[in-house]
């Protein structure tokens, strides 16, 4: 696969089934990207907008900091719950600062398996694209998660890792609903986020007010469990979840 196969491509034609998520071969159609939501733009622009976002946040020490030494235990727990066979498809929704995808393209490579990644700040689509460039089994899509252009049922998993926290409800709970509507019956998807920690863990005295500055959205991940985002009318075979540093993060596998 060569460079071209991780350029940004829109409406692409997936092979659902035992090729799902792989590139199919076509021709990439340009299109107009799609707008930055307001929220990332009012309340995530130093993170994920502005230009000098990257330079500041893309680095390994600083990701596993600000997740308090367990970046590498959270990739972990996604790279072990991966139940892949030969020839999957995996979609990661929205990208990750630190070494995340590299890691998970790796694994895959294993099973011959392909990633599609999707983000929708053009920022982040560069990032990527140079930071998996040694890898030949990604495709990079610009797309928002609340709408994403793949047909039903076209990955075998899907990972949500660290977005809902960032957004809104009415986005989150849109971005859920399309992670499942892409995922096979099945199939899982994945979510590792913010959890409200044990009273007794003292992070949560600490981590409650940097929240609430920095990532006003995530307190709904405190307040409420994250299957309550899933839409009702949506009923997972099953629903397992795990938590991690005294409750602070967690882990959520729906199988569909």
């Amino acid at each position: 696969m060569n460079d071209d196969s991780r350029a940004i491509v829109e409406d692409y034609p997936y092979e659902v089934g035992g090729n799902a998520g792989q590139e199919a071969k076509a021709t990439v159609v340009a299109k107009t990207p799609p707008p930055i939501p307001d929220y990332l733009q009012d309340t995530y622009w130093w993170a994920y907008v502005h230009p000098k976002s990257v330079w500041v946040f893309e680095r390994e020490w600083l990701v596993n900091l600000i997740l308090w030494g367990n970046m590498n235990k959270l990739t972990c727990a996604v790279l072990d719950e991966l139940d892949l066979q030969p020839n999957s498809g995996v979609l990661q929704v929205a990208c990750v600062y630190g070494d995340f995808s590299n890691r998970l393209a790796s694994h895959l490579g294993q099973s011959q398996s392909h990633l599609s990644i999707v983000d929708i700040a053009p920022v982040q689509i560069d990032n990527i694209k140079k930071k998996v460039a040694a890898h030949d089994n990604i495709s990079v899509h610009q797309q928002d998660s609340t709408c994403m252009s793949f047909p039903n049922d076209s990955f075998d998993e899907t990972v949500v890792f660290f977005l809902l926290h960032e957004q809104p409800e009415g986005a989150r709970r849109k971005t859920v609903a399309e992670a499942i509507r892409v995922t096979r019956p099945g199939g899982r998807v994945i979510f590792v986020d913010y959890h409200g920690p044990k009273r007794s863990n003292p992070m949560r005295y600490v981590m409650k007010p940097v929240l609430a500055l920095l990532e006003p959205f995530a307190m709904d991940l405190w307040r409420e469990e994250l299957p309550a985002f899933i839409p009702a009318d949506i009923k997972p075979e099953q629903i397992a979840s795990s938590f991690y540093f005294g409750g602070l993060y967690q882990k959520v596998v729906l199988h569909l």
